[in-house]
């Protein structure tokens, strides 16, 4: 069991054949944290509405969200937009799980992080949601063809993980001019808010860097990338790969990280002017 002080998950997408639950749960299982923060498109009640699926793993995440909640673990939830009707729920709680619009999180090592899931930096989600709805249809299809390169690729028993949505989020003009837009729009509404960096979700491109004088840490998302972020006790944040581990069979025993004593973190709703 690998022991550090804060999780950050974002874009899980329960509901749908593309969430990589089994994948997810192994990463819990061999994690355990203080704090847990799920940062929005935990459940894609979007899919949810085009025909139910929800298998036995989908569940179990769920409780044993629960379950960490009620053994003392911080859970905090931050809604997205795939999950925005539970936006209507800001303020409440889910058996232990805060649920909140957006929050601060205060490191081991001082620096003030603004969480959030993003969406509200995404133009065409805002004011076009037919061409979300459409895109999203579409990452779909491209998730769902990847199966084949990545089945040869594990029997040819080549090392890492190829993507065909990453790849094309690389290489078309269109959409890295997203990315790198919405990305410098996050830290810049970070930096102007004072905070020392920033961890939001939503485009499904994991990435720690530093974008002026701001941290900007994404997530990832757990469909595709399988990654998260977690921060050590000494307030360093680590990017983390879990599909790689998999497909490379690396050894998952780690080494547990000494514990100290260190500074509470502090959860505070941001107020909406």
């Amino acid at each position: 069991m690998r022991r550090i002080r804060t999780i950050f998950l974002s874009d899980i997408h329960l509901g749908t054949r593309a969430c990589q639950a089994e994948r997810l749960l192994s990463f819990l299982r061999v994690h355990e944290a203080e704090h847990v923060y799920l940062l929005g498109d935990i459940i894609d009640f979007w899919s949810l509405r085009r025909g139910i699926y929800w298998p036995p793993l989908h569940n179990t995440f769920v409780q044993k969200m629960l379950k960490r909640a009620r053994h003392q673990v911080n859970v905090v939830f931050v809604p997205g937009n795939h999950d925005e009707a539970l936006r209507d729920y800001v303020g409440n709680n889910f058996g232990d799980i805060r649920v909140v619009r957006d929050a601060v999180h205060v490191a081991a090592d001082g620096k003030r992080y603004l969480l959030m899931h993003g969406d509200e930096f995404d133009q065409i989600t805002r004011y076009h949601r037919w061409v979300a709805l459409l895109g999203d249809i579409a990452y779909g299809v491209l998730l769902r063809v990847n199966v084949l390169p990545t089945w040869v690729r594990r029997n040819l028993h080549l090392r890492g993980y190829w993507s065909l949505a990453d790849y094309a989020k690389r290489k078309i003009k269109g959409a890295l001019e997203f990315v790198y837009g919405f990305e410098a729009s996050v830290a810049h509404h970070a930096q102007l808010s004072g905070f020392d960096g920033v961890v939001c979700g939503h485009i499904h491109s994991a990435a720690i860097k530093t974008l002026g004088d701001v941290i900007y840490i994404n997530c990832g998302d757990w469909v595709d990338s399988c990654t998260a972020i977690l921060e050590h006790h000494d307030g360093r944040m680590e990017l983390v790969h879990w599909r790689e581990h998999e497909v490379l069979k690396e050894d998952l025993s780690l080494e547990p990280l000494p514990v100290g004593t260190p500074a509470l973190a502090r959860v505070v709703p941001l107020r909406r002017r």
